[in-house]
């Protein structure tokens, strides 16, 4: 166990000592907090600072999600075609007025300023997964990446948390000092400026047609993130209202720090692995290890039952996003990352009106019960896209 220990520290300490890669992390890291605060800050600001109630918060929440997700490979385009800096100046220009509106604007203003404001959304997480497929070698790519994967596991547990300590401590200047944080993270991304091409290649090439690269496995890969978010997405979900239900909401803290938990673990283990599963293996696991959660229970079962559920959250989402940085070219990187960017969101936005149907009209353990269902398909098809089998890495 200690050798075992000793050795995924070496191959993580091998990742951080690469040219550029531990600033990347710490400064990507802090880029991606007022992104992930995003939501729970409109929505306090919204349905509690304007006194508009829950449904508006939502369409406004909904709005700028909309516009993140199908604007994202546009923004990665931009980034293929004119570089990072000058796009990082337009987000951050962007989100300065959003946010520096936001107090001033009623809750039907808000909705087309905030679909707006998610077009020039700065592309945080797509710029770390851009430049670890462009800047790291091949032997390091997997740990790189799960590493990517258990920093954005952390950002959003902090992320939400600042975002709703801002809001109620500041709720006239809060959305204020979102705005400032965004400038911040831009200004820190570009003035660090990571490579996203290989071999320092500058941008403005013709990228190749998107239909000579957008098939097989990357479209497995991409559908695979969609699934994952569906079945991390229904689960969260599905625990709040079991736990409601029991007027045992509080304990949904303690429930989601241990399934945070067990998913950085898994990615830890999953980054050190000599020979980890494929891609369509992690998710069909990720599903099976969530169906358990529908059995329910009180608090405390439930948080025991989330340790399955998290342990193939990250190590899922790593593989995914590992492949379509590995399989993007090199001139059309952007785009791909915006894709997964998009595949994220779909996934999310699916996933909430699913379970929330399933769970008032039937039971919370019938929204698990589906979204597994709908990740295992998922998984059972990557398989047979990619060739992959039970124990074989993909190539």
């Amino acid at each position: 166990m200690a050798g075992a220990v000793g050795g995924s520290v070496a191959t993580y300490r091998g990742v951080l000592g690469l040219p550029g890669l531990a600033p990347l992390y710490v400064i990507g890291f802090a880029a991606r907090l007022p992104v992930t605060a995003t939501g729970v800050v409109l929505t306090l600001h919204v349905a509690i600072g304007l006194d508009r109630g829950f449904a508006a918060a939502g369409l406004v929440g909904g709005a700028i999600t909309a516009g993140i997700a199908l604007f994202a490979p546009f923004v990665g385009r931009l980034v293929d075609r004119f570089g990072l800096r000058r796009v990082l100046v337009l987000c951050g220009l962007a989100q300065a007025v959003f946010w520096g509106l936001v107090p001033l604007l009623d809750a039907t203003t808000l909705i087309p300023t905030a679909f707006g404001a998610g077009l020039l959304a700065p592309p945080a997480f797509a710029v770390v997964r851009q430049s670890l497929a462009a800047s790291v070698p091949a032997e390091h790519q997997r740990p790189a990446f799960a590493l990517d994967a258990m920093s954005t596991e952390v950002a959003y547990a902090v992320g939400p948390a600042l975002g709703t300590l801002v809001v109620l401590t500041l709720p006239g200047t809060g959305p204020w000092l979102v705005g400032a944080a965004f400038v911040l993270a831009t200004v820190a991304l570009g003035w660090l400026d990571p490579p996203v091409r290989r071999g320092g290649a500058r941008p403005g090439e013709r990228p190749p047609p998107v239909r000579t690269w957008l098939r097989g496995a990357m479209l497995v890969a991409l559908g695979s993130t969609a699934a994952a978010i569906l079945m991390l997405t229904a689960t969260e979900l599905s625990v709040v209202a079991m736990l409601t239900a029991r007027d045992e909401t509080a304990w949904f803290a303690l429930a989601n720090t241990v399934w945070c938990a067990a998913s950085l673990v898994g990615g830890w283990i999953y980054g050190a692995a000599r020979r980890p599963p494929p891609t369509a293996v992690l998710l069909g696991l990720l599903a099976l290890g969530s169906l358990p959660v529908a059995l329910g229970g009180p608090w405390w079962m439930l948080t025991l039952l989330l340790v399955p559920a998290g342990a193939f959250c990250a190590p899922a989402l790593a593989a995914a996003a590992e492949t379509v940085g590995r399989l993007a070219p090199d001139d059309a990187r952007g785009v791909a990352t915006g894709l997964h960017g998009s595949a994220l969101m779909v996934g999310a936005t699916l996933a909430s009106p699913l379970a929330g149907v399933l769970i008032d009209r039937v039971a919370p353990a019938a929204a698990i019960g589906v979204a597994a269902g709908i990740t295992l398909l998922v998984a059972v098809v990557a398989a047979l896209v990619t060739g992959t089998r039970t124990g074989s890495r993909a190539r």
